[in-house]
């Protein structure tokens, strides 16, 4: 197989590096979406209300979208292995930490920094972005297939923390996956993680290339990227904008739901476990979204998809507003689950094809950055709201109204390759 000087058959390296890279998703996932569950016992332990809580979100989120940008350049200068290893400390700390909290600064400080520390350095850009060294042959299947292991870390995980927070206590949970993740992660980081194939003395899966030098050492001809457009260029085109406007909705929706919906459905009667498991299908939903993503992107282009994901977000809306019921809610947990990441791989794919692949990695992670920063704030919002209304019908209501702001934004977006002439003009 492609990267191995002799004729001998083995197993291409790369595969073991995609296997640990899910593993490490898993787990990650598992993490981040077990705050759902833990919000309400938290709440009826600690004596919190549901906005203080969010607001540790919130911040998490925030510290989350800065230090996944901070976590790439250390990758480009060190390589993923110590800014994994570094970043599982980070989080285990904040989580082992949370078994020992009993003040709700020390929980902003246990989740919403160290544990967002640590979970910016092993996001999916990361990830995605180290598949891309190992693979020029099938890099999509190879990226879809390590992000898999976020949904499937929430699917079987997610039940697990529900029936260690039903039978223990939550502060049991927090520190066993803190634990785990510490132990899982330190082996794969000195065992399997490595930056790319040529420190091996490999080749990229189904590189052509004959010599093994890498290509960053190959010097480019003057002009070959002069036509692309960087992030300063692409704030000064209307597409741009709109897709940063639908992707905030996006992320506001991604993150209302993670967080509350546990602590939704039990406030109208549906049992701890039973809203566990809603949560978890959630999870399983979305990696059909994910590998659904790149075919329909390639025959009707990113905007449609993106589009029709708003249409059956608003719908979604509607129906657990107007018919609040236990077969309704397994519809929305399992169709809403589908939309979850089906704008993560279109985000790379519509950048590159609107302003060129130059600074696609750029782009994509300032757009990834507002997303999850908007989807932080309005996760606190539903907390807020509920606060002071009771309810959370009210913050559904706007969600199902901003996703129409949506469809729009993203059916105005043109779908063709930008250019700015002179450097001055916009398209």
């Amino acid at each position: 197989m492609s990267g191995q000087p002799s004729g001998k058959p083995y197993l291409f390296f790369g595969w073991y590096v995609l296997s640990a890279c899910f593993i490490i998703l898993f787990f990650q996932s598992g993490a981040r979406y077990a705050f759902s569950v833990m919000f309400k016992p938290m709440l009826v332990d600690l004596g919190w209300n549901r906005t203080s809580l969010s607001g540790a979100y919130f911040l998490n989120m925030a510290f989350f979208a800065l230090t996944m940008s901070i976590g790439g350049r250390l990758y480009d200068r060190y390589g993923p292995k110590w800014v994994i290893l570094i970043s599982t400390l980070f989080m285990s700390a904040g989580y082992v930490g949370i078994a020992f909290i009993d003040t709700l600064w020390e929980f902003y400080i246990c989740y919403g920094l160290l544990a967002a520390i640590g979970f910016g350095g092993a996001s999916i850009p990361l990830i995605a972005a180290l598949m891309s060294n190992w693979f020029e042959k099938r890099r999509g299947l190879a990226i879809s297939l390590a992000i898999s292991g976020n949904c499937i870390g929430q699917f079987l995980l997610v039940p697990v923390f529900t029936a260690i927070v039903s039978s223990y206590d939550w502060r049991i949970a927090y520190a066993l996956i803190g634990l785990i993740m510490l132990a899982v992660n330190t082996v794969l980081c000195f065992t399997v993680i490595r930056g790319n194939p040529y420190d091996l003395g490999l080749k990229p899966y189904g590189s052509v290339r004959q010599d093994l030098a890498r290509p960053d050492t190959i010097r480019e001809s003057p002009g070959s990227r002069a036509q692309d457009l960087g992030l300063k260029e692409a704030l000064r085109t209307h597409s741009f904008w709109l897709f940063l406007i639908a992707m905030s909705i996006c992320g506001s929706g991604d993150f209302l739901v993670a967080v509350h919906l546990v602590a939704f459905l039990t406030d109208i009667g549906i049992p701890f476990k039973t809203a566990g498991n809603m949560l978890a299908l959630l999870g399983l939903l979305s990696l059909g979204g994910i590998l659904a993503a790149g075919p329909a992107s390639d025959r009707i282009g990113s905007r449609w998809p993106i589009a029709l994901t708003f249409v059956l977000r608003f719908m979604l809306y509607i129906l657990i507003l107007k018919y609040p019921n236990k077969v309704n809610f397994y519809i929305f947990a399992l169709l809403f689950g589908f939309t979850f990441l089906i704008t993560a791989p279109l985000t790379a794919t519509l950048m590159g094809k609107l302003y060129g692949l130059s600074h696609v990695g750029l782009l994509s992670g300032f757009v990834t950055t507002v997303h999850h920063l908007a989807g932080g704030f309005w996760a606190y919002m539903g907390g807020m709201v509920f606060d002071r209304t009771g309810s959370y019908r009210l913050i559904f209501v706007i969600s199902a109204a901003m996703c129409l702001i949506a469809v729009t934004c993203a059916l105005l977006i043109k779908e063709k390759r930008h250019r700015v002439p002179g450097g001055i003009g916009i398209e």
